[in-house]
């Protein structure tokens, strides 16, 4: 521990992890995937200072996590069809990121449950990290983010 008096040299950086949100919705390259709804699965690490919602105990001071998830459900429910995991992946990532300004970044777990592939798989996916400087660049053509992606993620 440094002595008293001593200046900070990072800042504490906490994460709430939502995990296992499973919703609806018609995204993928085929035509059957954007008639037919199929099940997603999401896990979402939002990371940001947690150092003072630890000492107030408030919710003003830390990210609302319902409101996180209320953002994303409506991004994959919703009307928009994307072709690819990878952006709607970062579609959510940069929704997610838009509800609190506490957020540093978002990193997006994404998998499609039941993909049309001839091979019996549980699931195929995309991580993604979203930060502040990805969302202010994502007008031409999405959030510029790192991804991890896995083969027949379409």
């Amino acid at each position: 521990m440094p002595p008293a008096g001593t200046p900070k040299t990072s800042r504490p950086v906490g994460r709430i992890e939502v995990r296992g949100l499973r919703l609806v919705g018609t995204h993928g390259v085929l035509d059957e995937e954007r008639t037919r709804p199929q099940p997603f699965d999401l896990d979402l690490d939002l990371d940001l200072d947690l150092e003072r919602a630890s000492r107030t105990d408030r919710l003003d001071d830390t990210v609302d996590y319902g409101s996180v998830v209320e953002a994303v459900a409506a991004v994959v429910t919703g009307p928009r069809p994307f072709a690819l995991l990878e952006a709607l992946a970062a579609e959510v990532g940069a929704v997610a990121l838009a509800t609190s300004p506490l957020l540093e970044t978002v990193t997006v777990t994404l998998r499609k449950l039941r993909p049309p592939l001839a091979a019996d798989v549980a699931s195929v996916g995309v991580r993604l990290t979203v930060g502040r400087q990805d969302a202010r660049t994502a007008g031409a053509g999405g959030p510029q983010a790192s991804a991890d992606s896995t083969p027949g993620d379409r």
